[in-house]
């Protein structure tokens, strides 16, 4: 999608923050994003732009406005760290993967869980969606990687 807005990046960290960056406007950073208890795992743009996603070892995704870097709505499900996120082509949902063994789905519009994937038999340590939404892929600690269908 072409935006005449400036390219912009986020970066996560180990001191428990996120930066939104608009290295094209400024070499300092637009913004600082506090709110995870924990390291920051994974950061991730959703397709569009609109949202950034953020993963955490305090077992929370959060997700925030992706113009602004403000904190829109926690998701606090997950009972292990959150290890990796992804999001589904049309940044309507949200994937998941935890060091509980659980994958899950979240839905954007509503911030509700969507969906529960359990049936890893160790810790989910990467997951994906395919390209046409229909499916996401999983693997982890288990060495099994897992095709999930719709």
């Amino acid at each position: 999608m072409k935006s005449n807005a400036p390219e912009s990046l986020v970066s996560g960290s180990d001191d428990f923050t996120m930066f939104l960056w608009e290295s094209a406007v400024s070499k300092h950073p637009k913004t600082r994003m506090t709110g995870h208890q924990q390291l920051v795992n994974h950061v991730y743009f959703s397709p569009d732009g609109q949202w950034v996603a953020s993963a955490s070892f305090d077992k929370s995704v959060k997700l925030w406005n992706g113009t602004t870097g403000k904190f829109v709505v926690a998701f606090r499900v997950h009972v292990g760290p959150v290890y990796q996120i992804s999001w589904s082509a049309d940044s309507r949902l949200l994937l998941s993967g935890s060091k509980d063994s659980t994958l899950k789905v979240w839905d954007i519009r509503t911030h509700k869980l969507k969906q529960d994937l359990p049936g890893h038999e160790d810790e989910v340590f990467a997951v994906d969606w395919s390209p046409d939404g229909e499916k996401v892929a999983s693997s982890g600690r288990d060495r099994v990687l897992k095709l999930w269908m719709g």
